[in-house]
């Protein structure tokens, strides 16, 4: 997905903190994103995954909320916010590998009870003496 669609993303823009001198005080140069991620047409376990990357920046409404005031002008801050959403849906479309089930062989079983059997026997002998 290389371009969000414009209907999909609402933009606002807030003052912002962080560098700028006396420019954070008079500019809104902080960007907010908020785009409904229902509209965006993702697969069942994109959108499954988007909400577990995205974590507090979703909410209940289903909409993704990004806020980027990393740079000092409105443009460079909307670049950043577009490109954050971009990788966050691009993460979303990796799936994970699925998990090979392994069984330990008899062998290997067997093993573990001889070691587990040793170290028991190692620790009995740590006991209190007793003289007689």
């Amino acid at each position: 997905m290389a371009e969000l669609e414009e209907a999909i993303v609402e933009e606002r823009f807030l003052a912002a903190t962080g560098p700028g001198g006396q420019n954070v005080n008079k500019v809104a140069t902080a960007v907010q994103l908020r785009i409904d991620v229902f509209r965006l047409g993702l697969a069942p376990f994109a959108y499954k995954r988007l909400k577990e990357l995205a974590g507090s920046r979703m909410t209940a409404a289903g909409e993704l909320l990004i806020t980027a005031r990393r740079f000092r002008t409105q443009d460079a801050n909307r670049t950043d916010a577009r490109a954050r959403v971009a990788a966050l849906i691009a993460a979303a479309h990796v799936r994970a590998p699925k998990r090979v089930k392994t069984r330990p062989s008899k062998a290997a079983r067997a093993r573990r009870i001889d070691e587990k059997k040793g170290r028991g026997a190692i620790k009995a002998g740590r006991g209190r003496i007793i003289e007689e």
